[in-house]
């Protein structure tokens, strides 16, 4: 698979993270090629962290992994969707999801 598609217009970009089995958005994260191909040979995910300039395979200090079902790009071929399966919390701060911090709320 030639993933050259996903990168015309930038090197990192945005994949948003979805638990499989409830739908709920569970992280933002950004990939690059290397990441990219290495999700798809492993079956995990692996980001690339700006401010550590660095691959990272999500989970694999913490152990809460994510197993892919299946990645799709929006109609730019510039986002991805990234549905997993995670194991625990996807969040560093300990919360089942990246987003928990609520801002507004319409009543």
């Amino acid at each position: 698979m030639d993933l050259d598609q996903y990168f015309q217009k930038a090197e990192l970009i945005p994949a948003i993270v979805v638990e499989d089995s409830n739908n709920e958005v569970l992280m933002l994260a950004y990939m690059n090629k290397e990441s990219l191909q290495k999700t798809l040979e492993t079956g995990y995910t692996w980001f690339y962290s700006r401010s550590r300039q660095e691959l990272w395979n999500k989970g694999a200090t913490s152990g809460y992994l994510q197993k892919v079902v299946s990645i799709t790009s929006d109609c730019d071929d510039d986002t991805l969707l990234v549905r997993v399966n995670q194991t625990g919390v996807a969040c560093h701060t300990g919360n089942y999801t990246c987003f928990f911090k609520e801002i507004y709320h319409a009543e």
